[in-house]
């Protein structure tokens, strides 16, 4: 009896079952395990709540003289009581697993597909939506770039070498411990508790009503990651492209962007970042960068879709596992970016008092250098963005689209990709552009000369940027073709930052093609 009570308190905590009422209806607990759960819940939340806020407890008990000799007996047996607390609140809870009925038939699936994993026995797991943790692996990347190990013991090796400096030391555990969590909130514990049930929920529509497939994914890290599959190649047309979505820093694929592709038909696979939901590590660039890649590898090679099949979708701060995966996976069919930034550490100041600006620019730079401007240049495909007209967030001056980080993005790539053409006062007229919602300007008659100039470069030189057109071009060639330029890789939807983004947004990036019967000029 002791050891079959044994086996269900170990066990993974069960939150549905798929098929079973509506996505609002959860598995059930009995009395006797959702007490035990109630309380380990309760200690769990006290725990994280303790940790963020350990410099003031600590301070404080020290203050009172608790870490004295004396006042040690006080200490140890505050800690003996909540020993006491955990063991009664899990042996509650083993027990009433043991006697609810949809948890011993849980327990029946998953035991089976321990004792033998097929593809069978993993079908019948997938109806349960249990602890991550115990879901089993998916697919494992079998090698890691040396590039990425490489940045990882560098940057133990410059803080190592810097550590006697002040500024690197604050720095260092002022990212390890708050800065990370400022940076991406979504990986912070108490909020994730506090939205737990909509992500089932909305995990749970995912996998009912899209026919979505949950996965567990090794990184090179050792990381596990969390992603979807919603496959509509045999559907139409759409569904042969495969659409990888990336999050905010506060997002979560169960409730996140992929809506925005599903409702075109797309194949479609989200993923959180490290940290998040069921995903295991922390987004620092090199987890989020080895997370992404994992991602790249089970697309291809696990799902089996073509890179020239593949379109990357990045929302806000998911723009960088994006360019960072476009620019290692070069042959993609495009990518999308949608409410986006050049450099964080331009919205990252302002929102910081000038007498820490040193430490946070030395913070970021050092290890959280989400640059956005340099990842873009070295992708040379179809790019798209979307600017938020009234995004609060992007934005470094509410309610100017003037200061919106994605602006800056949009002229680094533009004049990285066509140097001749955007000479410093097509930069300032660009600028000028920006500086208004594009939806007051409309397609005008010099487009066709436009599209005509750059086809016929393309058409007799190689399509690589950057791209040497427009040396000998008369500044009214130049201006037509900063406004066209601008039109073919930006589009403004008239929205704050969080707003869904509308189907009738999401379109393949433009590229300069070359028609069959296209004649130079």
């Amino acid at each position: 009896m002791m050891v079959s009570v044994f086996k269900y308190i170990l066990a993974p905590k069960l939150y549905k079952q798929y098929g079973v009422g509506s996505c609002q209806v959860l598995y059930e607990p009995n009395s006797l395990e959702k007490w035990g759960d109630q309380i380990l819940s309760t200690l769990s939340l006290m725990w994280n709540i303790g940790y963020y806020t350990s410099p003031i407890i600590l301070t404080f008990l020290v203050r009172r003289g608790y870490f004295a000799v004396e006042s040690m007996l006080s200490l140890v047996k505050f800690a003996a009581g909540i020993g006491v607390l955990l063991m009664i609140s899990l042996c509650m809870r083993g027990i009433g697993r043991s006697k609810s009925d949809s948890y011993v038939n849980f327990m029946k699936v998953f035991n089976k597909y321990g004792s033998m994993p097929c593809a069978e026995t993993r079908r019948a797991l997938a109806l349960f939506d249990f602890d991550f943790r115990s879901w089993p692996i998916d697919f494992e990347i079998s090698q890691a770039r040396n590039s990425k190990t490489i940045f990882q013991k560098l940057s133990r090796m410059k803080f190592l070498l810097k550590s006697a400096l002040p500024c690197q030391v604050a720095a260092y555990f002022a990212v390890q411990t708050f800065g990370i969590r400022m940076i991406y909130p979504g990986c912070v514990k108490l909020i994730q508790v506090f939205i737990e049930p909509v992500l089932i929920q909305g995990r749970c529509k995912l996998i009912e009503q899209e026919k979505a497939v949950r996965y567990k994914l090794k990184t090179c890290d050792l990381n596990e990651i969390d992603a979807v599959f919603i496959d509509n190649r045999n559907k139409n047309d759409n569904g042969k492209i495969l659409v990888i979505c990336s999050e905010g820093n506060a997002g979560f694929y169960e409730i996140g962007i992929m809506s925005t592709p599903l409702s075109k038909k797309y194949s479609v696979v989200g993923w959180n970042h490290p940290g998040f939901a069921g995903s295991t590590g922390l987004p620092f660039p090199a987890q989020d960068e080895n997370a992404i890649d994992s991602v790249m590898q089970f697309a291809l090679n696990y799902l089996g879709f073509p890179l020239e099949n593949i379109i990357l979708f990045g929302w806000s701060i998911g723009a960088y596992s994006t360019l960072w995966a476009a620019k290692n996976y070069p042959d993609i069919r495009g990518i999308i970016l949608d409410a986006t930034f050049d450099d964080i550490l331009y919205l990252a100041l302002p929102k910081m008092p000038n007498m820490f600006s040193g430490v946070v620019e030395l913070a970021i730079r050092e290890y959280v250098n989400l640059n956005n401007s340099e990842l873009v240049k070295q992708y040379s495909g179809p790019i798209l963005m979307i600017r938020r007209t009234e995004d609060e967030i992007i934005c470094t001056h509410e309610n100017n689209i003037n200061t919106n980080r994605g602006n800056y993005l949009l002229l680094n790539m533009l004049r990285y990709r066509f140097p001749n053409i955007f000479k410093l006062s097509q930069m300032e007229l660009a600028s000028k552009i920006l500086s208004k919602p594009l939806d007051k300007l409309s397609e005008n008659r010099e487009d066709q000369e436009c599209f005509s100039l750059l086809a016929s470069y393309v058409s007799v030189n190689k399509n690589c940027y950057p791209l040497p057109i427009g040396e000998t071009f008369n500044e009214i060639q130049r201006n037509n073709l900063v406004e066209f330029l601008i039109r073919k890789h930006l589009r403004d939807f008239k929205s704050t930052h969080c707003t869904p983004l509308p189907a009738e947004f999401f379109d393949l990036p433009w590229n300069i093609s070359v028609e069959t019967d296209f004649i130079p000029t």
